[in-house]
């Protein structure tokens, strides 16, 4: 018997003869249970496209959510701070933020080699016209706002190292900048004020 006519054979027999395991019954512990679409609603489509009529006053229907949000996004704005000084270390550039605006950019130098600059977000927790180093032989820090342990955003003299790491951790700003700043922050106060240094 050639190939071609005993496959034309085998798919003429029940599949009974050829293999008795598929003929038998399967056995279940429970009786399977059978499920009419009709009977659940889940199963339906919820809305009926036809009878769909466009909104006459859409505001009006959304005014009872907006009514029920508002409040909240009010007391989000209202913690949001009112002044940032972000750094940026890679940039060795500070940007002054007032009411989610930019208001500055100016140079400034964080750590040289051998010290760091912390990373983070910090409320600055004191200030100083004048502040002088106790670590570093007394000296100057103008226009101080510490925000973490004895780092501080402070005037320098050495102006032009500006946009370079130069510093023994603190972040220097040019005299004139340093000011306007410390300006910022007493006219807004230090709980509305947020120093972020990232890379």
């Amino acid at each position: 018997m050639s190939r071609v006519a005993a496959l034309a054979l085998a798919c003429a027999l029940p599949v009974a003869l050829l293999c008795p395991a598929a003929a038998e019954p399967v056995r279940s512990e429970a009786p399977l249970a059978t499920v009419d679409p009709t009977a659940d609603a889940t199963l339906r489509p919820a809305l009926q496209i036809a009878s769909l009529t466009p909104s006459e006053d859409p505001a009006a229907e959304m005014a009872p959510l907006v009514n029920a949000v508002q409040p909240a996004l009010d007391a989000r704005y209202a913690m949001r701070p009112k002044l940032v000084a972000k750094v940026s270390l890679e940039r060795q550039e500070m940007t002054v933020m007032v009411d989610g605006e930019v208001a500055h950019t100016w140079k400034v130098s964080t750590a040289g080699k051998g010290y760091k600059t912390p990373k983070g977000v910090w409320t600055p927790y004191r200030m100083h016209t004048m502040w002088y180093s106790r670590k570093y032989d007394n000296a100057p820090m103008p226009h101080s706002i510490f925000f973490t342990g004895g780092y501080a955003i402070h005037a320098t003299p050495h102006v032009k190292r500006l946009g370079r790491p130069a510093s023994h951790g603190c972040v220097r700003l040019h005299p004139d900048h340093a000011k306007v700043l410390f300006k910022l922050a007493k006219e807004f106060g230090r709980d509305n004020m947020r120093v972020v240094v990232e890379n």
